[in-house]
């Protein structure tokens, strides 16, 4: 199974961004070269490449959909967010 994950891109140089992921989770070096990305966007990353530009709006209600998802969970919620996001980097 695939996953991409929403953040905002908070910073670019090049063809590399800086992307913030919410609750203190901002990954350095992702990849923006396949999207049109600005300072300020949402993208889809999925295994460090920026993939999509996606609007505010759908990039909150899916960063709310994960936060439901893990606190349904059993057992403690950094563990999981950890593993999820352990592959953004």
């Amino acid at each position: 199974m695939c996953l991409a994950y929403p953040g905002k891109v908070v910073a670019i140089e090049g063809d590399f961004a800086r992307v913030d992921f919410g609750e203190g989770t901002i990954r350095d070096g992702v990849n923006v070269s396949l999207v049109a990305a600005q300072i300020g966007n949402y993208v889809l990353v999925h295994a460090g490449y920026a993939i999509q530009l996606v609007n505010q709006s759908e990039a909150l209600k899916t960063l709310k959909y994960w936060r439901e998802i893990l606190d349904s969970l059993p057992g403690d919620r950094a563990s999981y967010e950890r593993e999820v996001r352990g592959g953004l980097s």
